[in-house]
This record gives structure tokens, sequence and C-alpha cells, in this order.
């Protein structure tokens, strides 16, 4: 659970819209089954699954496919083919898509994506007000 609020507060620090899916899906809440809902699109949600292991077991071969590249598709027999990013990589898109679906709102979601990542920053004069 707390891993699934990470998701969430970190897509609304950028000003994405994110809710995490009561008892994880499993009461199937508006018919939905995933563990959060991010309104990337607009009102129809991307549902979204959260899986969490101390170790990473199970991640590491994904990760040692994936490299350093951008993107890793898993693709098997009659099967539809899965897409892994990395999560930068994953915000980057989001953010695009967002602001397509808003354009007004993309000064301010950029704004908070930054902030989110950067932190706060000193303000402008910080440095003379601690200089002697």
């Amino acid at each position: 659970m707390r891993r699934e609020r990470a998701i969430v507060e970190l897509h609304v620090k950028c000003g994405i819209r994110a809710e995490r899916v009561p008892l994880s899906g499993a009461l199937r809440y508006r018919g939905n089954g995933a563990d959060v809902d991010l309104y990337v699109r607009g009102p129809e949600p991307l549902k979204a699954e959260v899986k969490a292991r101390g170790e990473g077991s199970g991640f590491r071969t994904l990760e040692r496919w994936l490299g350093s590249n951008d993107v890793l598709f898993l693709i098997r027999d009659r099967a539809t083919p899965l897409v892994v990013v990395p999560l930068h990589v994953w915000m980057e898109i989001i953010r695009l898509s967002a602001a397509q679906a808003n354009p007004d709102g993309d000064r301010d979601r950029a704004r908070r994506a930054r902030l989110a990542e950067e932190g706060p920053r000193a303000p402008a004069d910080a440095i003379a007000e601690v200089t002697p």
C-alpha cells in the first residue's frame, strides 16, 4: 500500500491526477481491479498495477535486458507485447500527453514537476544572507 501511495504522490506532484484504488483493486471499485488510476488522457483513467519487491527478485532480468536503453519491448508468440520503461521516461511521456490534453495547464504542470524532481530552491539572496 505504501508503494501505491508513493506512485500516486509522485504523479500528483507532477500535476497528474492520480488515485489509489481502495484495497488495491480487490473490491473491483468502479469495475477496476488495478492498484492506481492515472488520469493522463482525460476522464478515463489508465489502470496501473504496482509491484514491489525488497530484493528485486523477478526484476533483475528485465533490468538487465533494458540496460541503458529507454524502452524494452517484451514480445511473446500470440500475445500482446508489453512495454517496460524507466520512471523518467514514463514521466516525460505523460507530461507530453497531459500537455496535449490541456495545453493551458502545461506551464504550471512543468513548474510542479520541476519542483518535485529538484526540490525547493533557495531564495536568490540566500547566499548574501549567509555571507558575513
